[in-house]
């Protein structure tokens, strides 16, 4: 009888800690991201750029505050929703989660399926960096959900950027609308990284549009029901086109084309096949497409369809960065709440709070969350800023804008998501136990946050295109960022706080290690030597970023947290750059010096 009732006290006390861990809400971070845009990154360098030209601070202010409330409010409420009720595939319709549609509405009244579209094409024209912000705050709340419309925003700029007037027309006032949905196209089965491989077909047709043939996998919110039209933007390969990637060109397939009344219901053979049972990210559709001579029009020239879908990945790809950062800050909110109020055991500390906050394990791992949250803000922030001045009328600042932002873009995304994912990890070991219960939703969020470091070119892929394409000018730009560091450096010399001097030592001792890390691979004569160590070498540039951030804003700030969490970075996570500093010149042997009877191949 005792066992029944302990048993019985113990049920009713875990089912307590779930409902209460489930109904944490979400407060979007609106002081952070104030602070780091306007006293550390001096954001307000947008305002004088003539591509936002009347746009002032009181205006991304208030949009900062609509994007909070709407996210924190209607759309966090359906995350563990979306999390439990996956999107289904049923007689050729998807389903998507109860609660998307109506959110999806409000959001296309609000404007936010525009946000960063030309006003000419019924767009609201604002910044990246706004976009950035409205994007974590989205991908917080409910990063499965948030998905399509950072999806919509890649079609759109690839379109303003490399279609036709026509195509413009058509499309663009229709996507920014959110009447049409857009998505990405690239992957096939035996077409994954080597897009070159690919081999889906195009046929032109006598009307000057093309018959696309094939089928595709892996297709974010491919098929769902949320908009009247899906447009897909698809890689295809023309019968006369050279072999592997320069012979591949970009088409935008419209899931309805245009009847003889010029209505867009009719059916253009677009078919979801089926939808992927994923690890994460279940409120995300991810569709096999098939074509079958379906109607699309050429994007761009032939055979440059690479150079166009670029353009959309570019983008994407800082955006995927951002949902790194969103699921960081997601993590450490569910985690401090946790703390806060778990009490389990007692710490023998002046002024405790009689939780697990108390002990010192525990406190390490909050501190390195917010510390790790802070960092990969201010390189996301710092990557869309330096995007939006690329477009500049200034011809010298846009060019040196937008090779810096060229070169932190795959240091964003890998790093950010490596982060995203450590982050995670550590917020479900502050939790113990309760963290490997579903219902608390922490495990939901290492589940939906490993995909970012997968998808939109592998975190591995990024590092090599940070070793191959952003070095090949001799590492010009990456010396630039490597001066920006040692301005702060400076700083903390010639400051009087004698901690502050203490972080500017630590930081100069690892800026050593990590230019001795960018002359090692820029002379490096076989490539393969580069590639063994590109991954350290990203993860060793995105650590010292962070820690350049944080110091920056103890300098430039009062308050005693912005110093101890500098601080505290310092000492405990700067020290890994120069880990992965070593490693990254290790050279390709250390690799490949391996017999085939290591990696199971017969003798």
């Amino acid at each position: 009888m005792l066992i029944c009732r302990s048993l019985n006290t113990r049920v009713q006390i875990l089912n307590q800690i779930i409902k209460e861990q489930v109904r944490m809400s979400y407060i979007a971070p609106i002081d952070e991201t104030k602070f780091w845009l306007y006293e550390i990154l001096d954001a307000k360098r947008l305002f004088s750029t003539p591509n936002f030209k009347g746009f002032k601070k009181e205006d991304l202010n208030l949009i900062l505050g609509e994007a909070a409330k709407i996210t924190s409010e209607i759309i966090y409420p359906l995350n563990h929703k979306s999390d439990q009720i996956s999107a289904k595939l049923e007689n050729g319709i998807c389903r998507t989660t109860p609660g998307f549609a109506e959110v999806y509405k409000l959001l296309v009244q609000g404007g936010w399926s525009s946000i960063s579209g030309d006003q000419k094409y019924g767009g609201m024209g604002l910044p990246t960096t706004v976009t950035s912000c409205f994007n974590e705050y989205f991908g917080s709340a409910c990063l499965s959900f948030s998905l399509l419309f950072l999806m919509n925003q890649g079609q759109i700029d690839a379109l303003e950027n490399h279609a036709n007037e026509d195509i413009k027309n058509i499309f663009l006032p229709k996507l920014n609308a959110g009447e049409w949905t857009g998505t990405m196209n690239l992957t096939e089965p035996h077409a994954g990284s080597d897009v070159g491989a690919l081999t889906t077909k195009a046929e032109k047709n006598i009307d000057g549009s093309y018959a696309i043939t094939g089928q595709k996998i892996y297709i974010s919110w491919g098929e769902h029901d949320l908009s009247s039209n899906i447009c897909h933007l698809v890689l295809a390969r023309l019968s006369n086109a050279p072999k592997g990637s320069k012979g591949v060109s970009l088409f935008i397939v419209p899931k309805y084309v245009q009847n003889q009344e010029e209505e867009w219901i009719l059916e253009n053979n677009v078919r979801a096949i089926s939808l992927e049972k994923k690890m994460g990210m279940h409120g995300s559709p991810t569709a096999v497409i098939e074509y079958r001579r379906s109607q699309g029009w050429l994007v761009g020239e032939e055979n440059a369809g690479l150079h166009a879908m670029f353009t959309m990945m570019n983008n994407a790809r800082l955006g995927v960065g951002v949902e790194g950062l969103s699921q960081c800050e997601l993590a450490t909110q569910k985690a401090l709440e946790f703390a806060k109020t778990r009490k389990q055991g007692y710490a023998k500390i002046a002024n405790g709070k009689g939780t697990i906050l108390d002990h010192p394990d525990v406190r390490r791992m909050l501190i390195t969350m917010k510390a790790l949250t802070a960092a990969v803000r201010a390189l996301c922030l710092d990557a869309a800023l330096s995007l939006d001045l690329s477009k500049s009328d200034n011809q010298q600042l846009a060019i040196k804008e937008g090779k810096r932002a060229s070169f932190l873009i795959p240091i964003a995304k890998a790093f950010s998501t490596d982060i995203g994912c450590r982050v995670a990890d550590i917020g479900i070991q502050v939790h113990g136990g309760m963290g490997y219960v579903e219902e608390t939703g922490v495990a939901q969020v290492l589940r939906d946050v490993r995909v970012t470091a997968i998808y939109e070119g592998t975190n591995g892929i990024q590092a090599i295109d940070l070793i191959g394409r952003k070095l090949s000018d001799g590492g010009n730009v990456a010396r630039g960022l490597l001066d920006e560091i040692k301005m702060t450096i400076q700083g903390c010399d010639d400051h009087a706080d004698q901690q502050i001097k203490e972080m500017g030592a630590r930081l100069s001792k690892s800026l050593k290690c990590l230019e001795s890390c960018l002359e090692w691979m820029l002379k490096q004569e076989d490539f393969n030597d580069r590639l063994a160590g590109a991954t350290p070498f990203l993860k060793a540039f995105g650590f010292i970023l962070g820690a350049n951030y944080l110091v920056k804003a103890a300098l430039k700030s009062d308050a005693l947290d912005r110093k101890s969490i500098a601080q505290f970075y310092c000492i405990n996570i700067l020290p890994e750059m120069e880990a992965y500093g070593v490693v990254s010149q290790s050279g390709q042997d250390c690799l490949y010096n391996f017999s085939d009877t290591f990696f199971g191949f017969s003798q």
